[in-house]
């Protein structure tokens, strides 16, 4: 390669995968033999390290006072020329996440792309895009071409699929409103009423519209997608090729992540269906993005750039001109309070579809009061009455319990010693399948000790109780009752510990869709967004823990879990029984239950954000928390403390503390993990704008503190802009 100094040879700017922590916030400098376009994938040196990195336009990582000596610049080693750059579109979302959650843009971009793609050379890059190239030519028959559509009518080969699909009258609505409106929209509609038949009739429009139009469709957790994936593909694949609808999301090998994302950038996929990471996906052509269960905390990440993909969504639609559309049976209070009335500054359109299609009820709730029950009852004798009921006439019940394991904890009777975690502050589970004691946090597991290890008593009980146990104690309640063939009742649990391997979650909701199994116990990974045709009946076991957390949010999520539970039961318009939700509470009285047994999810809306109104709690206020890990908690706690000290007295943060409440650090809710002390520092200011000034303004002043000597045993800091935790 020729020297810096050498005709053509030009400075180029390039973005690498540098932390906040690290200050080096902008592009690093590099030469090339000839000129880059901004977006171009290159291959960097890095110290002693080769990375993948982004040419990128703008301000440089060299202080602007410093001479560049053309000496020292390192050439570029590699550009990726074989993929086209990526697009103005793509980079701008990238500066905004990274300037919004306070991170770098380098890291931001470089999580953004396939791990796989870090690692790739120009010719095994090159060799990879001739094979899916021949692949997707081969997949696309001439007769399912897509035709040029110059209008924005759905052209006759992009619906017809769809026609066999009788729309309701409030679908059709819905679908009439998201065309003639310039969006976003919020899609409030009951479970069971089609919201996904909503989805996929817009989608089918608008990549009819245009032979490049491309459409991103996000669902919350990874379980959710095989069954969407599949709709999508029945739907789309005869029409546009096999290779026309792909995923996005961590469970993927690498191999598979980068194919999808090749397909995405290179304008093949015309649909990307794919998890949080997906609203990243490089999509020249994007004209529609979906957010289902726009609700689900799952969209907030809880590492890295700490980002929301729904929120995200919402600008990169206005960034692209793509529609938007937020759907969910229980919007979350923030979505919900942006699409009041535009009279009222509502700033989303607010499709409703509140009625189940055909004629599907939605299920009736009963309350059982525990005070009543037996003493130590689990499954109250109402609930097993009614169970036994379903199960005779060869229905199906589903009991919800969000907590796996068997036990929460172990307990000495003598001595009052409690399975806690060495290195967290939590208590192991007991997993009595393998008779192990395991930290849900840090990982630890070890056997079940044969005696108290505290005084040597044998007799160690289980406290509480989770799934596994739940499962063991239906199956004791339920052994002598008979299916209708005859047959002993099945039971089956679907938590995170029976899904461990491949293709376990897809064969166990298999055996749910084809009647072989009666009672259904799990965690929320069958609560929401599965469409279970035979359960008539749903049982929340324990739901009361959530009404006094000290999280605000903490009724909200509740709330959302039990109606989207309750959804489960009675979407099968052809089974006559009355679908019904048990809840099983010590506090039968309470609002919120009230709420539920109304399905009114307005009526539970307005109540909340009156009290947040009153509390200056979000949507009216503006928040963003400030973490630190240390060795101990003092260090921790005197980190953020400085840092706060630090920022009343410099003059660029100071203005700024009038228009906002830094309050004092004080332990996170779980403060120790892996042997790693936790704090926390809540910013709170009702202007959006001042909070995003003073956290720009007071990132060096983390910086330096970090540095200082009383700071020793901090490990790092990390700041999360719209906390979901607090």
């Amino acid at each position: 390669m020729p020297p810096p100094s050498a005709p053509g040879a030009c400075l180029t700017q390039v973005l690498v995968h540098t932390p906040a922590h690290s200050q080096m916030t902008g592009a690093l400098s590099y030469w090339s033999p000839a000129p880059l376009p901004p977006g171009t994938l290159v291959r960097v040196p890095l110290g002693q390290r080769e990375l993948l990195g982004v040419v990128w336009p703008g301000e440089s990582a060299t202080p602007p006072d410093t001479a560049l000596d053309p000496a020292k610049l390192r050439p570029i080693t590699a550009a990726l020329e074989a993929l086209p750059p990526l697009s103005p579109h793509w980079r701008a979302l990238i500066s905004f996440a990274a300037g919004y959650y306070q991170r770098t843009a380098g890291e931001v971009a470089l999580a953004a792309l396939p791990p796989q793609l870090r690692d790739m050379s120009s010719v095994q890059l090159g060799r990879r895009l001739k094979k899916l190239a021949k692949a997707a030519s081969a997949s696309v028959k001439p007769e399912t071409r897509p035709t040029q559509a110059s209008d924005t009518a759905p052209a006759p080969e992009a619906t017809g699929a769809s026609q066999s699909v009788r729309l309701t009258p409030e679908q059709q609505q819905a679908i009439d409103q998201f065309h003639q409106q310039a969006g976003p929209f919020l899609l409030f509609g009951a479970t069971g009423s089609g919201k996904t038949e909503v989805f996929m009739h817009c989608t089918a429009a608008l990549l009819a519209a245009s032979s490049e139009a491309q459409a991103l469709v996000m669902v919350p957790e990874i379980n959710l997608t095989p069954q969407l994936e599949a709709r999508f593909k029945a739907r789309f694949c005869a029409i546009y090729g096999d290779d026309a609808v792909v995923s996005m999301h961590s469970g993927m090998t690498p191999a598979q992540r980068l194919n999808s994302w090749l397909a995405a950038h290179s304008g093949a996929a015309r649909v990307v269906l794919g998890t949080r990471m997906a609203v990243f996906a490089s999509m020249p052509q994007l004209r529609l993005i979906v957010v289902d269960e726009e609700h689900d905390p799952s969209y907030k990440s809880g590492e890295g750039a700490r980002y929301s993909a729904r929120d995200l969504a919402i600008y990169r639609g206005r960034l692209e001109g793509a529609k938007v559309m937020l759907g969910s049976a229980t919007p979350s209070l923030e979505s919900w309070y942006h699409s009041r009335p535009a009279a009222e500054g509502g700033r989303y359109l607010r499709l409703e579809m509140p009625s189940r299609i055909g004629s599907g009820q939605l299920p009736l709730v009963r309350r059982v009061d525990m005070n009543h029950q037996p003493k130590s009852c689990i499954i109250s004798p109402p609930l097993l009455a009614a169970m036994a009921q379903r199960i005779a006439r060869g229905e199906q019940s589903m009991v919800f319990l969000n907590r796996r394991g068997y036990a929460p904890v172990l307990q000495c009777s003598d001595c009052d010693w409690k399975s806690e975690c060495p290195h967290c502050s939590a208590y192991r589970v007991f997993h009595k399948i393998d008779r192990t004691l395991r930290c849900h946090h840090c990982g630890l597991s070890e056997r079940v000790p044969r005696a108290c290890p505290a005084c040597g008593n044998p007799d160690i009980v289980p406290l509480g109780r989770g799934t596994e146990r739940l499962e063991e104690h239906l199956a004791e309640l339920l052994a002598d009752l008979r299916r209708p063939d005859g047959e002993p009742v099945r039971i089956m649990r679907i938590d995170a510990d029976t899904t461990r391997l491949k293709g376990t979650l897809e064969s166990q909701l298999a055996q749910v869709h084809t009647g072989e199994v009666d009672v259904l116990v799990g965690t929320q990974m069958i609560a929401k967004g599965h469409d279970f045709r035979r359960i008539t009946l749903v049982a929340a076991v324990n739901p009361d823990n959530a009404l006094f957390s000290s999280d605000f949010r903490a009724p909200e999520r509740l709330f959302s879990l039990l109606m989207q539970a309750a959804g489960r039961a009675g979407r099968d318009e052809t089974v006559a029984t009355q679908s019904e939700m048990w809840l099983q509470t010590c506090q039968p009285t309470h609002p919120l239950y009230e709420a539920l047994k109304k399905h009114d999810y307005p009526a539970f809306a307005a109540s909340q954000l009156k009290e947040r109104q009153q509390a200056a709690m979000p949507p009216f206020s503006f928040q963003a928390l400030v973490r630190a890990e240390a060795r101990s908690q003092e260090a921790a706690q005197g980190f953020l403390n400085l840092a706060s000290q630090t920022a009343a007295s410099q003059s660029d943060t100071a203005a700024l503390l009038a228009h906002l409440m830094l309050y004092p650090a004080v332990p996170m809710s779980m403060a120790r993990i892996a042997n790693i002390e936790r704090a926390q520092m809540l910013v709170e200011s009702p202007s959006r704008t001042v909070l995003q000034r003073f956290l720009s303004a007071w990132q060096g002043v983390l910086h330096s503190t970090r540095s200082d000597p009383s700071c020793k045993g901090v490990i790092r800091w990390a700041i999360d802009v719209d906390p979901l935790n607090i």
